[in-house]
């Protein structure tokens, strides 16, 4: 795995990487934990826009994870960009609420769909040289399934509340394939910026 995680669309410089790495790990912490507060003291709690933070929230660090996984590598860079997201939303309690206590059991999932995303992208686009989409497809494919079945288990041995149980599933199924593919295309769009602004660069 190790060998996969250092794959990257491009061979950039020590210091380039490095600025990358801080920038992408900050917005990893620190979009979940204030993103969702700064919305709800803009746009007010009951707003649309609050009202769907997590749908914002979870766009953004997809974004986040898979320009992580085309320019960043090494699995000590890579490990806090999967794992930081989900720990900050759950301990700042914006998005989940009173749910958030329960989303403790749904971290490990979380990590592993976040990685096979990274992984996916890493793997079949960059190493394997195969389409942007067909990574993102079969990443997105594989995050929704090992975090929507690790919560469907966990519904059958009773951990989430019944008045829980909607909101979470709607959380942890459809709402996360929506941010995937939602962030999946806004991270061509910089992929494809990126790409040109290099091409104009040797020009």
């Amino acid at each position: 795995m190790e060998g996969i995680l250092k794959n990257t669309v491009k061979d950039f410089s020590k210091a380039n990487e490095i600025i990358q790495t801080i920038i992408i790990a900050l917005l990893a912490l620190l979009v979940p934990t204030f993103l969702a507060q700064l919305l709800n003291t803009i746009f007010g709690e009951g707003s649309i826009i609050a009202s769907n933070s997590q749908l914002i929230v979870g766009t953004i660090v997809n974004t986040i994870l898979i320009v992580a996984a085309l320019n960043i590598k090494g699995w000590y860079k890579i490990i806090p960009i999967v794992t930081m997201p989900s720990i900050s939303t759950i301990l700042s309690g914006y998005i989940f609420k009173s749910a958030s206590v329960y989303m403790v059991y749904m971290i490990p999932a979380i990590w592993v769909g976040n990685l096979l995303l990274i992984l996916a992208f890493k793997y079949i686009m960059i190493k394997k040289e195969n389409n942007y989409f067909v990574a993102s497809i079969i990443g997105i494919i594989a995050k929704v399934l090992i975090i929507f079945l690790s919560f469907t288990t966990l519904r059958a041995f009773n951990i989430f509340p019944e008045k829980l149980v909607t909101t979470l599933s709607q959380a942890m199924s459809m709402t996360q394939l929506i941010t995937a593919i939602t962030g999946s295309i806004i991270a061509f769009g910089i992929y494809k910026i990126e790409k040109r602004t290099k091409a104009d660069i040797k020009n």
